[in-house]
């Protein structure tokens, strides 16, 4: 697929063009690392919009990556120096969420971020495992996806040898002395993880795909058409991306 021409769209919006576009670089960058051409590869931002309306369903960069190298297991990870999350579940509506999780999932995505932060860090990290519900459910009161899915994924987890806490209740996960005790947080589903995210590291924050063949990080923000040409995006997300993809080489 070639490169688009100027004319065929504006800027600031939603195109079919740029979708197309955006795709076809996506999938040239994932031929090169395949192929041993580049070492990693760093993304910007697609519009998922874009991609919709160019007749492209793929919902983001990750479905994209993972389908593409045909990863058997794979997840996001959301980096930055406050804090670290994977996530179970991630482009679904939160409808969906529940009969998503499975206890191998969450086993599946724990694993992926501990073997991720040994490659950055060089030790064992310490987990914290959110529960879905409110107060994680208190003991069934408000649901019962802990007593059945999340809680079997951490014994299963420290019987392995891995150092997990959990069920945390989500609304205090994230409070300063639980960030700093723990190298990542295990979230159930997209918002979970990326408010905390956002909300304490926006312009620094980095979107990596785990469980691929190759080294693959990303902005963590969107395409921002709302200010796009007009020179007040800020670079530093992707700088991060870049040396994150420097460190997992």
């Amino acid at each position: 697929m070639s490169a688009i021409g100027l004319d065929e769209f504006e800027t600031g919006t939603v195109n079919a063009a740029t979708g197309r576009a955006g795709f076809a670089y996506v999938e040239n960058a994932i031929d090169a690392a395949l192929g041993g051409q580049v070492a990693g590869v760093t993304t910007g931002p697609l519009n998922k919009e874009a991609l919709r309306a160019a007749g492209i369903s793929f919902p983001g960069h990750t479905e994209i990556f993972a389908e593409k190298t045909h990863a058997q297991r794979f997840c996001m990870m959301q980096y930055s120096s406050e804090v670290r999350c994977v996530f179970a579940t991630t482009h679904v509506p939160y409808s969906e969420v529940p009969t998503l999780l499975t206890t191998e999932r969450i086993l599946d995505v724990l694993e992926l971020g501990a073997q991720a932060m040994r490659r950055i860090r060089g030790d064992e990290p310490k987990i914290g495992v959110l529960g879905l519900n409110p107060h994680a459910g208190e003991h069934g009161l408000f649901g019962d996806e802990e007593e059945r899915i999340i809680i079997p994924a951490i014994e299963t987890a420290r019987a392995k040898g891995f150092d997990v806490e959990g069920p945390i209740p989500p609304d205090t996960a994230f409070i300063p002395a639980k960030r700093r005790a723990t190298d990542f947080f295990v979230c159930m589903y997209h918002d979970q993880g990326h408010i905390p995210l956002k909300a304490l590291a926006f312009d620094n924050a980095v979107n990596t795909t785990l469980g691929l063949p190759i080294i693959r990080t990303s902005v963590d923000h969107g395409t921002a058409l709302d200010i796009a040409g007009q020179g007040k995006a800020k670079p530093n997300s992707l700088f991060e991306a870049v040396k994150l993809a420097l460190k997992f080489i």
